[in-house]
């Protein structure tokens, strides 16, 4: 649920700067997202190279997907990129839509986890019954501000 608190944090922070005209780029709720997005996606991806969550999140690789380590690189780089992409304008929407495909391929993952009661930095993995509508919320999002 950290990912969350983050987005939502920086959403409200960043459109109240906006609403003030100190950032332009956040002049919009949608604009605002685009940022908290970002920061989001940064804060995940620095999960997957961290110490202390890199092998919680190795260990959330359903069994039968090769290299899950190197899998897991991949992802946090794909997260940076798309979060970098949230961030240029011109990029935004081809970033939300390969986050918005991420996602997806990651919500197995999180299945996974869930159902095999894991623990990702000292907490047990989201329920099903929260990870799926955040995930979908998270999508529905993305589509938005694409």
């Amino acid at each position: 649920m950290a990912p969350l608190l983050v987005m939502i944090v920086v959403w409200f922070v960043a459109r109240l700067l906006g609403a003030l005209t100190l950032w332009n780029a956040a002049n919009s709720w949608s604009g605002a997202l685009r940022l908290a997005f970002a920061a989001m996606f940064f804060f995940t991806a620095a999960s997957h190279f961290h110490p202390r969550t890199r092998g919680d999140l190795v260990r959330m690789v359903p069994s039968g997907l090769p290299v899950p380590g190197a899998l897991v690189t991949l992802t946090g780089v794909l997260e940076v990129i798309g979060a970098i992409g949230l961030l240029l304008p011109s990029t935004t929407a081809a970033a939300a839509y390969g986050l918005i495909a991420l996602l997806i391929l990651l919500l197995p993952a999180n299945i996974h986890a869930a159902r095999a009661g894991l623990m990702i930095a000292g907490r047990r993995a989201t329920p099903l019954v929260w990870r799926v509508p955040l995930q979908l919320f998270w999508v529905g999002a993305l589509w938005w501000i694409a």
